[in-house]
Order: structure tokens, then sequence, then C-alpha cells
């Protein structure tokens, strides 16, 4: 199996060159010095501007000055979670958190505050900057001085969570395992082993149910103090408007659920009902669903961290010769820390470089089919990231979420076609197979997670038994009678503690949903035209955030809709790709 050692654990980023010479932020600031970074807020705000040519500068220059500082916090973010149980690591990630953005963010709203009594004596060109404005409007609209340090406390417990997760191991037949590593072992055909393992997880988590419901709870009442002094009327009002979702409603997420409820949930049902007959169960419980049906042997994709770099090397190629060339130069360059280790954060993600305008791919592989999805998704995010590096405004150089995750589901899907590479026939359809039946679990699973959340924050006074028997009603909303919950009624309760989202990025979790639908038509597009839909979705990727969202599908041969209209015909072509 893979080894523990990645590929790049303690990159070097101060050899990583900037993507073009600095004009404004002195070559050697220092970001870790509060002094040194408020100056260069300050020398921005007293700056004159004249024309609309001083404000396209003064524009540029912010630009720098805003990617200079994202890429200390990305770097310092970056090596916290490639060790969490580094104390230098966390502290210096610390200090970013408890002292440098909480005296930048009043400066930010002031800067916000001169660039809008700007513009509206230079009007800038309409096309050209209106997302910018009204995304600066909105920042404005809600900021609170008094928020910063509670902000600050939240972002302090979020690093905690982190550090929770990353230290939990299981010892499991005499050797110590992370729990990413033990997903491993619910694979196995042997019913015994995947139940064993199953249950360790589960009872290491439930140690720590407490403790995470206690943080919780000091998360929540902080965002409800947040949005009460931004003058919302509750946290879920508050997010939808700081995460600038101007084309749809909580309204419109609800009608998502509602419609995942009646299309997406039956069809859900007889994924596992045929899992249950294949596998000649009474029942299934919460330890059969990953494991092949059949009892075929788990897939085992790679063995090592350097066949799976080449293998999904390959696999960009054939799916575009740019991407290819792309990826290569990522492994050139180190930007790849990928095994699995004790102390390493869970998850995976792929975070920009913003000077260098260069990606990083961050996952936890363990040698599982699931880590070639995996790296392909965060694949789609770095060719996002680099397709829009030509662009001058740090701002436009990412997308809404909703579309920056069509990014990466759309190349799961269009990678999925060239998995030969890792397997042989039979092997590479258990795996397409596999991936179909997670994209339906993952619009159920979104579902319940968004739907979790708008009642978390729809009712601000609960306690944590009333958070149990909602998060449990919402779970049988969405299909958790499919499996057999019996005598684990504990562990079923605190099973979304292991959602990270819930507790670092609320109400983010929708767009994985709503990316979803994009990415399954894009799935559809290419079966009958791969050159057009592969140029398609690069000119959306090459737009960044510099339309509106709905105009980012369009440019992608995409439909931004997620009512019955875009979700049944796209339920029926999965329903045939699997022969339900």
């Amino acid at each position: 199996m893979i080894p523990r050692q990645s590929v790049s654990p303690m990159f070097d980023f101060e050899r990583l060159a900037r993507y073009q010479s600095r004009r404004f932020v002195p070559e050697k600031v220092q970001f870790s010095d509060v002094k040194d970074v408020q100056s260069l807020y300050q020398k921005m705000l007293v700056r004159k501007i004249h024309s609309v040519t001083d404000l396209e500068q003064w524009l540029l220059d912010r630009s720098e000055l805003d990617a200079a500082l994202d890429q200390e916090g990305a770097i310092l973010y970056i090596r916290m979670t490639c060790q969490t149980d580094d104390a230098f690591r966390a502290e210096s990630y610390k200090h970013l958190i408890e002292t440098i953005i909480p005296a930048v963010k009043p400066l930010e709203d002031q800067l916000n505050q001169k660039y809008l009594e700007a513009v509206a004596k230079f009007p800038l060109n309409e096309k050209r900057f209106s997302v910018y404005t009204r995304g600066i409007r909105a920042e404005v609209d809600i900021f609170v001085k008094e928020n910063v340090p509670l902000q600050t406390d939240v972002e302090l417990l979020s690093q905690e969570y982190q550090t929770i997760c990353g230290s939990l191991t299981v010892l499991f037949d005499g050797q110590e395992q992370t729990l990413p590593e033990m997903a491993k072992f619910l694979y196995e055909p042997d019913r015994w082993v995947r139940e064993r393992a199953w249950r360790a997880t589960a009872q290491r988590r439930l140690q720590e149910q407490n403790k995470l419901d206690q943080l919780f709870d000091q998360m929540l009442c902080l965002r409800n103090k947040i949005a009460r002094n931004a003058g919302c009327q509750n946290f879920c009002a508050y997010k939808f408007r700081s995460l600038q979702r101007f084309d749809y409603t909580p309204e419109d997420c609800k009608r998502y659920h509602k419609t995942v409820e009646q299309l997406v949930v039956p069809l859900w049902g007889s994924v596992l009902e045929r899992r249950r007959r294949q596998m000649n169960l009474q029942d299934l419980r919460p330890w059969d669903t990953s494991v092949d049906a059949l009892g075929r042997p788990p897939l085992t994709p790679f063995e090592n961290v350097q066949t799976f770099i080449e293998g999904c090397q390959e696999v960009f190629n054939r799916v575009d010769a740019e991407f290819g060339r792309q990826f290569a130069d990522m492994v050139h360059k180190g930007l790849l820390d990928l095994a699995s280790r004790k102390g390493k954060a869970p998850g995976g993600y792929q975070n920009t470089l913003a000077e260098a305008r260069e990606p990083f791919i961050f996952m936890n592989a363990v040698g599982l089919d699931t880590d070639v999805r995996t790296l392909l998704h965060e694949g789609g995010h770095a060719f996002h990231s680099l397709a829009c590096r030509q662009e001058s405004l740090c701002a436009y150089r990412h997308a809404p979420m909703e579309f920056n995750e069509v990014a990466s589901m759309g190349m799961e899907l269009l990678a999925g076609e060239h998995l030969a590479v890792f397997y042989k026939l039979d092997e590479e359809q258990r795996s397409r197979e596999v991936h179909f039946e997670d994209a339906i679990f993952t619009l159920v699973w979104v579902a319940t997670i968004d739907a979790f959340q708008h009642w978390i924050y729809e009712n601000p006074g609960h306690h944590v038994l009333e958070r149990k028997e909602a998060w449990l009603n919402i779970r049988r909303r969405f299909g958790a009678d499919f499996v057999n919950w019996d005598g684990l009624e504990e562990e079923h309760g605190s099973l979304w503690q292991k959602q990270l989202h819930i507790f670092e990025v609320p109400f983010y979790y929708i767009e994985y949903g709503i990316a979803q639908l994009g990415a399954l038509q894009l799935w559809l597009n290419a079966q009958k035209d791969w050159p057009l839909t592969v140029r398609q979705y690069k000119k959306g990727l090459s737009l960044g955030g510099s339309r509106p969202l709905p105009e980012l599908f369009q440019e992608a041969g995409l439909c931004f809709d997620f009512s019955e209209r875009t979700i049944a015909p796209l339920m029926t072509a999965v329903g045939k790709e699997l022969k339900l």
C-alpha cells in the first residue's frame, strides 16, 4: 500500500517565482509584522484618485496587495494542515488569524468604501467591473467592526477542529492507523473486518463527541451574534450575503431539497436495494455500503505515490493536452502533498498561491479508487486556477464556488472516460459504476447537509439533543432507512460531526449539489461532442469570477438550474448508465 511519505510535505514556497514583478508592495515587507501590513493599506487609503486611469491603477495595486497577503495566508494554512502537530506551524497560522487578519479587516472595509466613492465619481466600464462592484458593495453592507474579533474566535475554533480531527488514530489489528487510512478496510470483502473497522472508527469519533458538540455550540453562539451585529435576521441570511449568492435564495435551496427528495432519493434507494440483493443480505448495515457488492477485492489503482502521479498524468493528457502539460508542471515544481500520515489534517483541497498564481494540491491518499477521483477533482480546481491566471484583478481569479465545483466535478467525469490507465476493462467499469452511484449519493448528501444547516441556524436556541433529533429526522427524510442503524443510534446521531464544512465553512455545501448537476450536464454534452464540450469547459474556466454565475454556466454549455426540469432528465440518464 501507499507509503506514508508524501511527495513534498516540506515544500519550500520561497523558491516559487512570482507571476509578475511587484509594483506597489515592497520586496522585503514582513507580512507577520502587523505594522508593515497596516502601512501598505494606509498608503492605499491616502492615495488621491483624480481619474478613471488613477482608479484602474489603484485597483491593480490593491490586487497586488490582496494577492501577496492571500499567498502568505495560503502558505501558512498549507504548512499547518500538512503537519497539524507542529507547534511552530500552528502558532504561525494562529498569529495570522489572531493578529494580522483582524488588523486588516477594518482597513479593507475602508478601501471598499473608498472604491465605491471613487467609482461613483469616475464610472468604470460596466461590463468589465459590474461583478466586482456588486461584490464590494455587498462586503460593505455586512461589515461591522465589532464582528472582527468574533470572526477571529470562530477561525481559532476551526483550527481547533482541524487539530482534533488530524490527531485521531485507531489501533487496528496491532497497527496505528489514521482515520483516512481506516477507510480502506471498508472495501474488504470480509464483512467481519469491515464491521470491526467501521465500529473502531466510529467509537474513536464518539470519544470526541462531547468535545465537538461543545466546540460547535461555541461556534454557533459566535455566528448568531455576528449575524445580529450585521442586522441580519439569522446567520443563514448573513451567510447568503457574505457568500454573495446573488443568483439564488434560501428558498431555492429548499426547492432543491424537495426535488432531490422526490426524484433522487428513490433512485438512491434502487442503488442500495440492488446492492442488498447482490450481497444476499437481509439488511444493509453502515459497513456494507462501500465494499464491492459482488465480493470482489477492493480496486487498487496504485501502490505508491509515484505510480499514482504517473497514472493521473496520463489521464489528464488524454482529456486534453494542455491539462496534461499543466499537471506535469505542478509535479515538476513539487506542488503536491498526497499521502495520508499521522498529524496531517483530514480531507483534500486545492489552494491557489495567489502571487505566484500557482495551484497546490493537498489530500490523504491511501491507495483507494476514491483517491484517483480526489486527485482528478482537485486537478480540475487547479486547471481552473491556471485558466484565469492572466486576469489582472485578483478578485476575478476565482469564480463563485458553485462554478468552481463544476470545474472539479466536471473534470472527474471527463477524466472518468480514461480510467483504463489504472484498470483493466472490468475494473474500469466497476470504477465508473461507483462514480455514478456516488454522483447520486452526492446530490442526496448535499440536500441532507444543507437542510441540516438551515435547521441549525433557523433554530438558534436549540440544545444538543434537539440538534441530534433534527439531524436524524433529516436523515430519514433523505433515505437513511435504506440502511439498518439498529444498535448504532449514538454513532448515527453524531455522524454530522465528520462533515468539516458544518464546522469550518457553514452553508458552503449546496454548491456541490448545484455543481454536480452542472458536471452531469457536461458529461452528457461530452457524449455528443467531446471536442466542443472541452472547449466550452475551458472557456467557462477562463472567465474566472468576472461574469455572473448563470453566464459562467452558459459559457461552459450548461444550464444554471436545479429544479425538476434539470434534475429529472439527468437522473434518467444516470439510471440508464447504471442499468437500474
